[in-house]
């Protein structure tokens, strides 16, 4: 009998939905972030469509309309000021994304996946810096307690390449049309309004016994409209 495979949550370095989504699971839930496994989504370059399509596995990348791009900008504030946060919207000039989720490859394997996560998104979300830039990189990866120029450089090794070729293709297995997006069991969830009844069932507890404690942000509504990123654009100001 095949073993079951653990619950899994697709994130991405760009996306602010994503962000909030690994906040609010740091603040809330931080043992489902111990149990699940992470997997990094992004817009691939040149060279990891080529190696998608030589595997045949077509990515549900869409450009997104100025309309809606504005529309997150406003949903982000609204977001972020009922928590409390601050956030900053760095400008993306022609990105990698490559650069920095290869990177978080190399720092997962040295057991410090999480640490390179919470410092990106720091780095993009709350410093306007530029993550897909390899200066950035290799500092976060110093700072961490890593070898910073092999993280930077994580983009060229054929290897890696592989890898996440493989994280993107998992993410077209599961389905996956927008991040933050979870799975448990066959059970499918989408953006960051769902990211409850996910925790709710990766700790096996009934979503009624969760709500209580769960919806404190009175300024936003139990299911947002946007809550998710959909395409390229959401990330950039």
């Amino acid at each position: 009998m095949p073993t079951p495979k653990r619950p899994r949550w697709y994130y991405s370095l760009r996306s602010p939905y994503s962000w909030l989504a690994y906040r609010d699971l740091a603040d809330r839930f931080p043992e489902v972030l111990e149990t699940v496994e992470w997997i990094p989504f992004w817009e691939p370059d040149e060279l990891t469509s080529r190696l998608l399509d030589e595997a045949k596995v077509e990515l549900p990348i869409v450009a997104m309309s100025r309309a809606k791009n504005f529309y997150i900008l406003q949903d982000v504030r609204r977001l972020t000021r009922a928590r409390g946060w601050d956030v900053t919207w760095p400008i993306d000039k022609d990105p990698c994304w490559e650069i920095p989720h290869l990177a978080y490859l190399l720092a997962a394997d040295a057991g410090r996946g999480r640490e390179f996560v919470d410092a990106a998104y720091r780095a993009r979300w709350q410093e306007a810096r530029d993550i897909a830039d390899r200066v950035t990189v290799k500092e976060i990866g110093d700072g961490i307690g890593l070898d910073g120029d092999v993280l930077a450089a994580a983009s060229d090794d054929p290897e890696l390449r592989a890898r996440g070729v493989a994280c993107l293709t998992s993410s077209w297995r599961d389905g996956l049309f927008g991040v933050p997006f979870f799975v448990h069991g066959r059970e499918k969830y989408f953006g960051l309004d769902r990211l409850l009844p996910w925790a709710a069932a990766v700790r096996g507890g009934d979503l009624p016994e969760q709500t209580t404690t769960w919806q404190e942000y009175a300024a936003v509504p139990e299911f947002s409209a946007a809550g998710a990123d959909g395409g390229p654009a959401g990330g950039c100001a």
